[in-house]
């Protein structure tokens, strides 16, 4: 009888356990918390992500010499030449560990799912577009293991070379481009097109052409083979078909949220940038500058100062910081530093202003040098004409005090045709203005091309030893201590972790 309470007793308590434990794993499951992410919010998180921000005023805005800042601290960067890798970490922690993880799943999620095929090829262009920002402004970086560590437990991935890395975007762009269908489900929570197939087409091979005119001086026969290819597939007809991010005020401009906040008196425009301008007659430079004239401090910035006619502007030089500009600014006329011409944060950096990626302006310079190397058909003098008439129409985007009037643009262009025997010089010098503010671009095609003709920076004791200019941004010191091995690696193949150091496609 005690065995038979004792076994009654025992089977109570098992059954009791069995019961408490029905339904545990659902008791402790947060019914509110995120099981799966849509994959349209997480391309759409990765295309905003994309704006540029401090570090592209810090950087490359400022090697290319049209922002300055004089002063010092820790934002130090190419105002001096200084290898600040906490700023030039900015592309690194945006592009490779935020975007490059989202884009990565949504490419697993969608790749097997014809009914996805669209967001599948849309992922994998923007993905390209990502790489091709980071491998230029790095050099060899994590490809083919990068943004595996949840999918595939990769955390410390081989760093792969910039050669083989453009291999793969070239194929990339051309094929997610030729992917893309108008008859299948259009991705209507997409923010850069609506969903719209046909400019995501247009994108796509306008940053095929970009990447093939990348390698004009590495790889001359694939870079017109990329070309060809572009042009076949359907390129920007129209700035209707630019790449551009809006902002308001959910997200405002990460540009125009520095200079409207603790940095608005800090940055200037560069006097080779507003010279330049001004030499030309160039109606341009009325949209993007200001001068608080007589300002001796940054509060007296302030509107009733405020002169945006192209006479009275000041550019800042580079060579000084705020404790030696002294003798430039009295050479100048100008009450103090504060007195130089700057970007105007009340229209082109404006909290809601719109950030450019990849535009038609962009696009026709490209093919005013492709087909002034017969690489593609078509006249160069019209392609550049049309470029600079699509940039200057660009600034109505920005607002109608912004806007250039159609008279002032078409006195400029007919005013400027293309100079036989100058043809590269003045593409790319265009080029150059076209990518005003779209930092990294203007920087990557200035080490392409060599245009335009600017003179290095001057400022005395500088990081660079064997180069005028910075030719590429340091690896991170987090991915010198967690992927030691393999960052190790991609420099004993690319060359010393130091900005004189040049990216493959970079040739002398």
């Amino acid at each position: 009888m005690k065995n038979k309470l004792r076994i009654s007793a025992i089977f109570l308590v098992l059954f009791g356990l069995v019961s408490c434990d029905k339904g545990f794993d659902e008791m402790n499951v947060n019914p509110i918390a995120l099981t799966s992410v849509e994959p349209s919010y997480q391309l759409n998180s990765a295309i905003i992500n994309t704006a540029p921000g401090y570090g592209n005023l810090s950087y490359e805005t400022t090697i290319v010499k049209q922002m300055i800042t004089p002063f010092s601290g820790q934002g130090s960067a190419a105002n001096f030449n200084q290898d600040n890798r906490g700023v030039a970490a900015g592309n690194w922690n945006t592009l490779y560990q935020t975007n490059v993880k989202e884009l990565t799943d949504v490419i697993a999620k969608t790749k097997d799912l014809p009914a996805r095929s669209n967001l599948y090829n849309m992922a994998r262009i923007w993905k390209a577009y990502t790489f091709m920002l980071l491998t230029d402004t790095y050099g060899d970086v994590p490809y083919n293991e990068a943004g595996k560590n949840y999918l595939e437990g990769i955390s410390t991935p081989a760093y792969d070379s910039q050669e083989s890395i453009y291999t793969s975007i070239l194929t990339e762009l051309e094929t997610a481009s030729a992917g893309l269908d108008a008859a299948k489900a259009r991705v209507t929570a997409d923010v850069l097109y609506d969903g719209d197939i046909v400019k995501w087409k247009r994108f796509g091979y306008s940053l095929l052409l970009r990447a093939g005119m990348r390698l004009s001086k590495i790889n001359p026969t694939k870079a017109a083979e990329a070309v060809g290819k572009a042009v076949t597939g359907g390129l920007m007809q129209s700035n209707a078909d630019n790449a551009i991010i809006r902002h308001n005020a959910s997200f405002a401009n990460p540009v125009g949220s520095q200079l409207n906040g603790g940095q608005s008196a800090f940055f200037y425009l560069a006097a080779d940038f507003v010279t330049h301008l001004k030499n030309a007659n160039d109606p341009r430079l009325v949209a993007i500058a200001v001068r608080y004239v007589g300002a001796a401090s940054g509060a007296q910035q302030v509107e009733t100062r405020a002169n945006r006619t192209a006479a009275v502007q000041v550019g800042a030089p580079l060579g000084f910081d705020n404790t030696t500009i002294g003798p430039a600014v009295t050479a100048n006329g100008l009450a103090s530093l504060w007195d130089f011409s700057q970007l105007d944060r009340t229209r082109v950096a404006g909290l809601n202003a719109p950030s450019f990626l990849v535009t038609y302006a962009q696009t026709q310079l490209l093919l005013a040098e492709a087909s002034f190397r017969n690489w593609t058909t078509g006249t160069p003098g019209t392609f550049y004409s049309n470029g600079i008439r699509a940039h200057m129409q660009q600034f109505a985007s920005y607002g109608t005090s912004s806007a250039i009037a159609d008279a002032a643009i078409n006195t400029f262009v007919s005013a400027n045709p293309l100079t036989a025997g100058k043809e590269l010089e003045e593409i790319n010098t265009q080029y150059w203005v076209a990518n005003f503010l779209i930092g990294p671009e203007a920087w990557a095609n200035f080490r392409r091309s060599g245009f335009p003709n600017l003179t290095p920076n001057p400022y005395p004791g500088k990081d660079l030893k064997t180069e005028p200019f910075i030719r590429r941004l340091t690896y991170t010191d987090a991915e010198l201590n967690v992927n030691k091995t393999n960052v190790q690696a991609a420099i004993a193949r690319q060359g010393a972790d130091i900005m004189d150091t040049r990216v493959w496609w970079d040739k002398k």
